[in-house]
């Protein structure tokens, strides 16, 4: 066990607004970290600028000890960091299977006249990205679905869709913006216990999510911002029971 990500006085502004202000917390490997916090506390700005999506004014984020300053977000997934949105992003008029292959486009090593031809080297390369996909589904509960067209399935399993496809890379760390949102307390539930199972295979998670439920009952330990500050951090335990975070998120 050691640190995965270090966050060293990250600040960053829009115009005149500082959305983040000097953050600074580190995850350790193979844990569940929550970032949790009111609208407009900063939680989305903070995993855009971790996954590269937005540049950070200062500071430093540190992934494996490395730093990750200029790097853009296809160089950071390749780093073995991968992310989810907020917003169901699924190729409707593909398989749920396509959909999630679309998570290793960027590993292909052969080429398109490879594939064209049906080379083997390019034959095996497909079988070992179907073999990584149909496991991906397998964790979240869809590998019996694999075939259906994405748009046909519900909501939430749409979601798991997309959890999967950022799992088909392996990464060494997942950051997942609000998973849970627009699901039932049973799809929660569920949410809940893939990634757990995420943990024990080894994954590191970086959780932003409103259900504190959820929150409270996976994750490892919590980070709570506040106007683009982080106001406390610690176990779910002692997050409620912490004053500021009564008065600032639960508006106590």
């Amino acid at each position: 066990m050691g640190e995965i990500l270090k966050l060293q006085t990250v600040s960053k502004s829009f115009g005149g607004v500082k959305a983040l202000r000097g953050v600074s917390f580190s995850l350790e490997d193979g844990e569940i970290l929550g970032l949790i916090g009111p609208n407009g506390a900063g939680k989305t700005t903070l995993i855009n600028v971790i996954s590269g999506l937005l540049k950070e004014d200062q500071g430093h984020i540190l992934f494996e000890g490395h730093s990750l300053k200029g790097l853009s977000p296809w160089q950071r997934a390749a780093l073995g960091l991968a992310r989810t949105f907020q917003h169901i992003q699924v190729f409707a008029d593909l398989t749920v299977l396509e959909n999630v292959l679309c998570g290793l486009h960027r590993q292909r090593k052969t080429s398109f006249w490879a594939h064209f031809l049906r080379l083997p080297a390019a034959v095996a390369e497909e079988k070992d990205f179907e073999s990584r996909a149909y496991q991906a589904l397998a964790l979240v509960g869809l590998k019996e679905k694999a075939s259906w067209e994405a748009e046909t399935l519900p909501y939430g399993e749409q979601k798991k869709v997309v959890l999967a496809r950022s799992l088909v890379s392996n990464p060494r760390l997942l950051l997942l913006d609000e998973p849970a949102g627009g699901l039932n307390e049973r799809e929660t539930e569920e949410l809940g216990q893939i990634l757990l199972k995420l943990k024990t295979k080894g994954m590191t998670l970086l959780l932003v999510e409103h259900d504190l439920n959820l929150v409270m009952n996976i994750c490892d330990r919590v980070v709570v911002l506040n106007q683009g500050e982080v106001i406390a951090m610690g176990s779910p335990l002692e997050i409620q029971k912490n004053n500021r975070v009564l008065e600032a998120y639960l508006g106590k």
